[in-house]
């Protein structure tokens, strides 16, 4: 039996509710795996955090002209640059330091990275995304302050309130270590109501395929530059896979969340498509990384 239009709409809003809060709350806990002193700035953070800011401000600007030449009407150049934009701000993955760890890398670093861009995120996308889509009955201060009150607790209080649990409540902070991947399963909830959001922006959007080929396109793009151009800085500091990692493996959850909250509906499905690439990615080199590993403990015996 179809759900009524009224059921429909109420389980949309509770979505919305529901997945930024499961966002924070996964941020909360990967930071609250993070001690203060562990978080030691590299050069190859500041190359990285100075690469991301730069594309998402050229990204703005290109949509800013595009919209002014178009009079706001959409074109597949505009689906294509929105996902481009979605893939480079995007803060990395909290999943991050899970992988670099089973690669063999020190996860450390790419925590502090994901602290690091998770901050000028925060201050970035509600400084610059007004004017991608400039709205007659907004001025740039009324859009800053919508985007700020979203973005900026979303990203900042997960940290801030996991290093007063650290201090202030150490018993509260053992317990939540101790349990074993909930970090896991909240995400597992939180990527099925992303998945949910982008095939109903996707069935409802009725866009052609070449707006969802762009889509896609753009996004593969990203995580092909992104994953090489990490490893290309990375290389120069002895870090090749951790900056690889920081810069490329996404937090795909939040590029759904904000693309069907400040963009156009279809641009959410950029996080799904950016999703696929980055797990083929990670799953090719956790791969290679066993195939290594059991040719080194041949070679041992």
């Amino acid at each position: 039996m179809p759900l009524s239009a009224e059921a429909k709409g109420g389980i949309l809003h509770f979505i919305e509710i529901v997945q930024p809060l499961l966002l924070a709350v996964m941020l909360y806990i990967a930071f609250c795996k993070v001690k203060p002193s562990e978080m030691r700035p590299h050069k190859w953070q500041a190359w990285l955090l100075l690469t991301q800011t730069t594309l998402f401000i050229l990204c703005c600007l290109a949509l800013h002209f595009l919209s002014a030449s178009f009079s706001g009407a959409y074109t597949t150049l505009h689906y294509f640059i929105e996902a481009l934009l979605l893939a480079l701000v995007c803060p990395t993955a909290t999943a991050c330091a899970v992988v670099t760890q089973k690669l063999g890398g020190d996860s450390a670093t790419t925590t502090t990275y994901t602290i690091i861009i998770n901050l000028a995120v925060a201050i970035l996308i509600p400084l610059l995304l007004p004017i991608t889509h400039e709205q007659s009955h907004l001025t740039f201060l009324t859009a800053f302050g919508t985007i700020i009150q979203k973005v900026f607790p979303l990203l900042m209080l997960p940290l801030l309130l996991a290093w007063a649990t650290r201090y202030l409540l150490p018993k509260f902070h053992a317990l939540l270590l101790s349990i074993r991947d909930l970090a896991f399963y909240l995400w597992a909830v939180s990527l099925s109501l992303a998945i949910a959001i982008s095939c109903r922006a996707l069935v409802n959007s009725h866009e052609s395929l070449a707006t969802v080929g762009a889509i896609a396109i753009a996004t593969l793009f990203a995580c092909i530059f992104q994953f090489g151009f990490g490893k290309y800085i990375g290389r120069r500091y002895g870090c090749s896979m951790e900056a690889g990692q920081a810069m490329g493996q996404k937090n795909t959850i939040f590029i759904i969340w904000l693309g069907y909250t400040f963009l156009c509906p279809i641009s959410a499905t950029a996080g799904g498509f950016y999703s696929i690439w980055h797990n083929v990615v990670n799953s090719y080199q956790l791969y290679k990384k066993r195939k290594q590993d059991s040719i080194t403990q041949q070679a041992g015996k």
